[in-house]
């Protein structure tokens, strides 16, 4: 395994890899930019050291980045370089274990997404199984077990030097505010195998509620078991606390964890709601989970802040860009009403935008007579003592910057944009094939 890990097709593959996902330096500081040329320098020499098994694993750099909820979670950010050989390492584990992996998983596959698990869940909740476990695991990547992980994979590969690479990766030292600190346990988020690695350890899991029969879904660390009645939801629920505890060691987080209800129950931003369309009575459909619209409508907001320093098309391209994310990912969910109401909101923020930067009064009446108001009415309004959110949504900038002429320079409408996306169908999933030579 380690000729095909070190080979020149599975290193450019991971190089382009690492460069298009752009991402910070380590702790060495050298950045994505620079990997091409000191790869072309010492590239052979890092090769030989792998196969001979004496590559030398950078510490990793602890960040801190904040949480929607005030609290922080702490990435580990390998160097550019080792990210490259992590990157190689994946490429040749993930073929392997990939064909062992169980129908219902649906994080970091391929041909797998987040549309996926949400879909299933909802078919699971519409056929009658309303009363979820939902399961929390507390800080899952932070409490990984590094032998059982190890162990687990050596089942399956045999390779003495690409074990030693993967142990070397999983034990690097981590450096938390100038400190550095051993690590035994943990797999840092940040790094290229720390997806295909909690795949490996919880796939575990996923057999054992296979074994059993249970309905569940999971993506990465977020898992949910659908049943029928409560009283089976908490015998199942102890029961799989004590798998995740005894066998994998991985402890709940008891706050978060418990027996919902379809209406109380979220799953990866998306909430279940009943449905009041006729002969589907009893059947649930997908809504926003309140928060993201919070999240949504407060980056708008930010986006459109009259006292940004940047140029109106800027201005649009940005607001595309997120839109077009947000609404790609929550597509699945009935949300046109409140996208309309939002949207109303937004073209009155873009107006109030263009308002302030017309600044003074006689560019102001100028610009109206050219958007076709009459001279008199024109000077009125260039100097009218009304706020600026006043008279965005006032009629004489809702008749004149229309939504047409907003679309003129660049304006994606986000119900349009959502009518055009909700309409497609992805393709199924198919397991992939083992062929024999």
């Amino acid at each position: 395994m380690i000729k095909q890990l070190t080979s020149k097709q599975n290193l450019n593959e991971a190089y382009l890899r690492v460069y298009r996902n752009k991402g910070a330096g380590g702790v060495d500081n050298i950045q994505v930019t620079e990997l091409k040329s000191i790869l072309k320098t010492l590239g052979q020499q890092y090769i030989k050291q792998i196969e001979r098994e004496t590559y030398q694993v950078s510490p990793i750099l602890g960040v801190e980045i904040p949480k929607s909820n005030g609290k922080t979670r702490l990435l580990g950010i390998p160097t550019a370089i080792d990210r490259v050989y992590q990157q190689a390492l994946h490429q040749v584990l993930q073929p392997i274990f990939e064909l062992d992996f169980q129908q219902h998983s649906y994080g970091f596959r391929p041909n797998r997404n987040a549309h996926q698990a949400i879909s299933q869940s909802l078919e699971y909740i519409n056929s009658g199984c309303a009363d979820i476990v939902d399961i929390d695991l507390k800080s899952f990547f932070d409490e990984v077990e590094h032998y059982i992980l190890l162990e687990l994979i050596h089942k399956k590969v045999k390779c003495k030097a690409s074990m030693r690479l993967l142990r070397s990766f999983l034990r690097a030292p981590i450096l938390i505010k100038g400190k550095l600190q051993k690590r035994r346990k943990g797999v840092p988020q940040g790094s290229p195998l720390s997806p295909l690695l909690s795949n490996i350890l919880l796939n575990e899991l996923d057999k054992e509620l296979e074994s059993r029969g249970h309905r569940y879904v999971r993506y990465a660390d977020d898992f949910s078991i659908y049943v029928k009645s409560k009283l089976a939801a908490k015998r199942v629920g102890n029961s799989i606390y004590k798998f995740l505890r005894d066998k994998l060691q991985l402890p709940i987080n008891r706050e978060k964890s418990g027996v919902r209800r379809s209406s109380s129950f979220n799953l990866l931003g998306y909430g279940f709601v009943p449905t009041y369309k006729k002969g589907e009575k009893g059947k649930f459909q997908l809504v926003v989970k309140a928060s993201k619209w919070k999240e949504f409508k407060s980056k708008l907001k930010y986006l459109t802040r009259k006292t940004i320093p940047t140029s109106f098309e800027e201005r649009i391209a940005r607001i595309n860009r997120l839109m077009r994310g947000w609404i790609n990912y929550f597509k699945l969910a009935s949300i046109q009403i409140k996208l309309t109401k939002l949207e109303q909101w937004l073209r009155n923020r873009l107006r109030y935008c263009i308002w302030h930067d017309w600044k003074k009064p006689d560019r102001k009446r100028k610009n109206l007579i050219r958007l076709g108001i009459e001279q008199g009415k024109a000077y009125a309004w260039s100097r009218t003592r009304m706020g600026g959110w006043a008279v965005a949504q006032s009629p004489i900038l809702r008749t004149t910057i229309t939504v047409k002429r907003l679309k003129m320079r660049g304006y994606v409408s986000l119900v349009e944009y959502y009518q055009l996306t909700s309409i497609i169908v992805e393709p199924p999933y198919t397991r992939p094939v083992r062929t024999v030579v």
